[in-house]
């Protein structure tokens, strides 16, 4: 195994660690986890969560800290996300009326998990 595959694999296993740290907040939070690494036309969503009728799509991004977690999303990730979560939502009941928001969650070096919502517009 190359050095490069050895850090590809320890960056897809600390990902799907930071999703399901992730997973875990909202659900302590009363949301229920939808699906996790919904794929659309647009790529994929790492979580979708549901909360009553409103659905929260969920960026998860993990880093040595909070910031630079966040500089690493982007207008056309979130643009390719948005599409996705189009195509998502014409299967929900409300179709593109749904109550829908976008989170971005960080999650540091420590494992520590911090959530802004309705990030697409902080970003």
């Amino acid at each position: 195994m190359t050095a490069r595959s050895v850090q590809s694999l320890v960056s897809f296993h600390a990902g799907q660690a930071a999703e399901q740290q992730v997973a875990a907040d909202y659900e302590r939070r009363g949301f229920s986890i939808a699906h996790r690494r919904w794929r659309g036309a647009g790529g994929e969503i790492d979580l979708i969560a549901r909360d009553g009728d409103g659905v929260v799509f969920i960026e998860v991004k993990k880093s040595t800290s909070f910031d630079k977690a966040a500089a690493r999303i982007n207008r056309r990730q979130m643009d390719r996300i948005c599409a996705s979560a189009a195509q998502f939502l014409d299967g929900e009941p409300g179709g593109q009326l749904t109550n829908v928001r976008f989170d971005a969650a960080l999650v540091d070096a420590s494992g520590a998990v911090q959530i802004i919502e309705n990030a697409f517009g902080q970003v």
